[in-house]
C-alpha cells in the first residue's frame, strides 16, 4: 500500500537528486530513507530508480508514482487550506517587505500562486535600498519581512525558510579561479561589487571579511543583480550573492563561482513577523508556500534543521 510518506519521499528525491540531501530535507537518516525506498519497491515488485545514476533518475514506474505524488499532495494541501478558511475566515492583509534584494527570483512566483489561493487577502510588497523593513514591521506598516539579517527586536519572531550558500562570482579569466575556494585575504586586492546598503547587512562582510578583519581594495555598488554580474564578467570586480542567483549565469558560461572558505558561508533566510501574526492562518500558509516553492525550485538550498 502506497502511503503519503512514500510520496513525499519521492518528491524530495526528485527535487534534490540525492538520497543524502533528500534524507536531510525529510529529517530522516540516510539509512531510514533507503529502507523506506526498498520497502516500497518490495511492495510494488519493481525498481523506482535507475541504480547508480547521478543525479538520481527515476524508472518509468517511479515517474508514474511521481505523477501520483504531485496530484495527491496538491489535493491534500488544497483540502487543508479550505478547512482553515472555513474555520478562521479568508479575509486579511499581508503587506511584505523584502530586505533580501536577490529574492525576487523566487518570491514573485510564490506571490502569484498565493493570490489565487487567498483572493480575499489584501497582498502587497515593497522594497528599497534606503527602506528599513524591520522598523516598518514594528510600526505595523508591513506584516512580514524577508531577511537574512535577523535582529533582536522585542515582539518580532523569525521563521527560518531555508539555508543557502553565499558564492563569490569571478570572471572566467580571473586568476583566483585556480583556487578551490577563496579566503578573506584573497579579496584584499579586489574591487567588491555589492548592493548599495550598509555593509553590516551584507553576508560577505558579516560572515566572511569582518571576522577575519579584512577589507577589499574598494567597493562598487549597483542596484541591479544583472549589472553586478556583467561587471564581474568583464573583469571589473567580484561579487558575493546567493548560489541560486548565480547558478543561471554560471550555466550560461558568463562567470565562475567559488565558495567563501573551505566549508562555505551558509546564511539562513527568514520570514520576520510580529508575535501577534505568527498563528494567523493565511500568514502561515504563505510561509509554507514560500518554503515549498524555494526548496523545489532553487538549486543548492537546504532545509533548516
Amino acid at each position: 500500500m502506497i502511503e503519503i510518506r512514500h510520496l513525499k519521499t519521492l518528491l524530495a528525491l526528485r527535487e534534490t537528486g540525492s538520497v543524502v540531501e533528500a534524507a536531510e530535507r525529510l529529517f530522516l537518516t540516510q539509512s531510514a530513507l533507503s529502507h523506506q525506498i526498498k520497502e516500497l519497491e518490495s511492495r510494488l515488485g519493481c525498481e523506482l530508480f535507475i541504480r547508480k545514476s547521478r543525479p538520481l533518475r527515476f524508472s518509468e514506474a517511479g515517474k508514474r508514482l511521481l505523477q501520483l505524488a504531485d496530484e495527491v499532495t496538491q489535493k491534500v494541501k488544497d483540502a487543508e487550506r479550505d478547512v482553515q478558511k472555513l474555520l478562521h475566515g479568508e479575509v486579511g492583509r499581508l503587506f511584505m517587505a523584502i530586505e533580501c534584494h536577490s529574492c525576487f527570483n523566487w518570491l514573485m512566483p510564490t506571490i502569484d500562486i498565493y493570490r489565487n489561493q487567498w483572493p480575499n487577502v489584501e497582498l502587497d510588497f515593497s522594497s528599497g535600498f534606503t527602506f528599513d523593513p524591520l522598523t516598518a514591521l514594528v510600526q505595523a506598516d508591513v506584516d512580514l519581512v524577508i531577511t537574512s539579517d535577523p535582529q533582536s527586536i522585542k515582539g518580532i519572531q523569525y521563521i527560518p525558510l531555508f539555508r543557502y550558500e553565499m558564492h563569490i562570482a569571478l570572471s572566467r579569466e580571473h586568476q583566483l579561479n585556480e583556487k578551490k575556494y577563496l579566503e578573506p585575504n584573497d579579496l584584499v586586492d579586489q574591487t567588491l561589487i555589492t548592493y548599495p546598503v550598509e555593509r553590516n547587512r551584507l553576508d560577505v562582510f558579516n560572515q566572511f571579511l569582518i571576522p577575519a578583519q579584512k577589507e577589499p581594495k574598494s567597493v562598487r555598488t549597483s542596484e541591479l543583480t544583472l549589472m553586478m554580474v556583467q561587471l564581474v564578467a568583464t573583469g571589473r570586480g567580484v561579487c558575493a550573492l546567493p548560489n541560486w542567483v548565480l547558478a543561471e549565469y554560471v550555466d550560461k558560461g558568463l562567470i565562475t563561482v567559488k565558495s567563501a572558505g573551505e566549508k562555505g558561508v551558509w546564511p539562513t533566510l527568514y520570514a520576520a513577523l510580529r508575535d501577534a501574526d505568527v498563528d494567523v492562518v493565511y500568514v502561515q500558509d504563505f510561509i509554507r508556500s514560500a518554503k515549498e516553492h524555494s526548496l523545489s525550485q532553487l538549486r543548492g538550498v537546504k532545509v533548516v534543521n
